[in-house]
């Protein structure tokens, strides 16, 4: 498992806060337990496209890639190379961080 820059707390983070789910812990297998359906993993997709800029062909659509945190950390990873973007910060923080 990778956990360059917390990359498996950002993606539990994608999880409770855009896709409203919970997950236990980084190594839960996610469709097992349920926690991931078609609509969700479509979603998940989604929004690691917009958090990480990471693309998804459907030669990457194998449950492995996507059967937990730690794996879809691994998956990011693998796309976006040894260091992951920052956070986007919203426009109002920006301009009191000046």
């Amino acid at each position: 498992m990778c956990d360059a820059n917390g990359l498996p707390e950002r993606i539990a983070a994608l999880f409770s806060g855009a896709l409203h789910l919970d997950v236990p812990s980084a190594d839960t297998d996610l469709f097992e337990t349920g926690v991931l359906d078609s609509l969700a993993f479509v979603e998940l997709l989604l929004q690691l496209e917009r958090e990480f800029g990471v693309t998804t062909s459907v030669d990457d659509l194998e449950v492995d890639n996507f059967k937990s945190i730690a794996r879809i950390a691994d998956f990011v990873m693998a796309r976006i190379g040894s260091t992951p973007p920052l956070p986007v910060q919203p426009a109002a923080a920006k301009s009191r961080a000046t």
